[in-house]
């Protein structure tokens, strides 16, 4: 075993080792934060703002009318929602009723929706309207039996609710028309499961409570198996280390980043809820002017993001003359942070971006720099408390500190495994529990962890992962192409873009073609970006088809 010199420099206060099973479940958990904080707002959005007591009584309402609907302890509920106030009142609800979150990305084409309800056998599903037209096609072949959908609106309360659906639905057109069977609306569940009796379910540590879909380290969507305990250990991990930077009843965080997202998930949406902080959601960042007005109206303590998310709006001219007085904390994950994106952000705000890293199957969080004025830039930090983190080779053996190798953790964050895949779980654990994150890193001296690679075929697009088998198996699929090949490309937005290249088996086959294929049959970050057209791939004497001799030809012929 190597060395562990973060102990040697670990954050000043903060304790290596702490109580990772200080509740017996996220329910206990959040019972607990939703009851203490009262009539403090909790969530913001659109200008709306829930209390903590208000997101109490929906969320307990909801949960008696999941019980009503005769789902149990154990039942799969996908959750099918962007950044409103709803998501929190619906996750909350599914977590007191006992069932297992299945979060679901609301831009999923039908292909990957249907793969992911199938895979969890999810009995129910929270739905935005906007996106319920999808799941009509797939439904009948999932064990979806109970569908609840919401609009846009339906929590801004009175004239603006009504205005906002109406908006969106007759003058935007955002909603197709949709036909689905015994569909309820969330606001009349809510009501309906006042007037009914709450159960509270007996939830353990080791109970399964979130399926975490991911393309992992092997490219197959399936859910990382999270347990209660994975996430209590976590949001105390997270907490404990950057105690330091948060206060009781005074922090308002930004939250770009989907919920559905297992970072925002579990930094912004349970970590702040310990705090018992202010949430403003923002439901599409990608609208840079409303975001900009969005951080306008509240002086924000926190914030986290991703290298694009930062970067683009410190191109906004109107973002620099922002209110900064009150901002503390600055996150980034999912992907690198360039270090000019976070020496300019550093400049313009006051405050310096700390990275850290994990994986949907450590719920998420490894590794965090150090809020006490001793973070690198550069690197992902130290471990968080109660969790090794070790560099080892192809056999599992550990490599001299200095070595770079495969990033290896032990940890009571780190999944119980893939859902219902014995064989895929196996093939990510070492002896002793060491989880193989499928990154390549190395260890300073002192115990900071950089990552210096990646899985080699693994293409990063704005903090996802994409992997190269979804997207050729997906272009496959069109009649007029005979074989084809993914790979990342650099890309100053998202870090990387994806390319694929293309033998035509029709000679009349465009590019606009395959896009639109692809945009048919894959959410958009997956999408290729740029497309060559070859006349043969490179390939071993086996035949598999060489993505590494595409990636490594001269730079000018392979980047757009």
């Amino acid at each position: 075993m190597q060395t562990q010199p973060w102990l040697n420099n670990y954050p000043e206060g903060i304790p290596a080792t702490i109580d990772v099973a200080a509740y017996p479940s996220v329910m206990h958990f959040v019972d607990e934060c939703l009851t203490t904080y009262g009539d403090k707002p909790a969530f913001v959005n659109m200008d709306k703002a829930l209390s903590f007591r208000e997101v109490d009584s929906m969320s307990r309402a909801f949960a008696a009318y999941l019980q009503h609907l005769g789902l149990k302890k154990g039942d799969r509920i996908a959750i099918q929602l962007p950044n409103l106030l709803q998501y929190p009142v619906v996750l909350f609800g599914a977590i007191r009723a006992g069932l297992v979150i299945v979060n679901t990305n609301p831009l999923y084409t039908t292909r990957e929706m249907e793969h992911q309800f199938k895979d969890s056998g999810a009995k129910a599903i929270v739905i935005l309207a906007n996106f319920a037209n999808n799941l009509e096609k797939i439904i009948h072949h999932t064990d979806i039996e109970h569908v609840i959908v919401t609009e846009i609106g339906d929590f801004l309360g009175g004239f603006k609710s009504l205005l906002v659906n109406f908006v969106i639905k007759r003058v935007r057109k955002m909603v197709p028309a949709y036909q689905l069977p015994k569909v309820v609306k969330l606001n009349a569940a809510i009501r309906k499961g006042a007037t009914l009796p709450y159960s509270k379910p007996d939830l353990k540590l080791s109970d399964i409570g979130f399926l975490q879909y991911t393309g992992g380290t092997t490219g197959v969507s399936k859910g990382a198996s999270l347990t209660h305990g994975n996430l209590v250990a976590n949001l105390l991990q997270i907490t404990t280390y950057i105690s330091d930077k948060l206060r009781y009843n005074r922090e308002t965080i930004i939250t770009a980043l989907p919920l559905y997202h297992i970072f925002a998930f579990t930094v912004n949406c349970l970590c702040m809820l310990k705090y018992g902080a202010k949430n403003v959601l923002i439901t599409n960042p990608r609208d840079m002017e409303g975001f900009i007005k969005d951080l306008s109206k509240y002086k924000f303590t926190v914030m986290s993001g991703v290298n694009t998310l930062f970067n683009s709006l410190l191109n906004h001219p109107e973002f620099g003359k922002i209110d900064f007085s009150e901002f503390n904390l600055a996150v980034g994950g999912g992907m690198a942070v360039q270090r000019p994106v976070n020496e300019r952000w550093e400049s313009v705000t006051g405050v310096k971006i700390l990275e850290g890293y994990g994986l949907s199957e450590t719920s998420p969080v490894l590794t965090f720099n150090p809020t006490n004025g001793t973070d690198r830039i550069g690197t992902i930090g130290m471990p968080v408390p109660n969790t090794e983190i070790a560099i080892m080779d192809e056999e599992g053996n550990d490599l001299p500190q200095g070595e770079t190798g495969e990033i290896c953790a032990r940890g009571p964050q780190i999944m119980a495994g893939y859902w219902q895949r014995e064989n895929e779980t196996n093939s990510v654990f070492f002896d002793g529990g060491w989880f193989r994150t499928g990154d390549i890193g190395i260890m300073d001296d002192d115990g900071f962890f950089r990552i210096v690679d990646r899985k080699k075929d693994m293409i990063l697009v704005s903090g996802f992962n994409v992997y190269p088998n979804e997207i050729e198996e997906v272009a496959m699929l069109h009649a007029g192409i005979l074989e084809a090949a993914a790979i990342g490309v650099p890309d100053p937005k998202s870090t990387e873009a994806v390319k694929l290249f293309i033998v035509r088996k029709n000679p009349n086959l465009t590019v606009e073609m395959v896009v639109n294929h692809c945009r048919e049959n894959m959410t958009g970050y997956k999408v290729p970006k740029y497309v060559e057209f070859r006349d043969e791939l490179p390939k071993s004497n086996v035949g598999k088809i060489i993505r590494r001799a595409l990636r490594d030809v001269e730079p000018s012929k392979v980047a757009p």
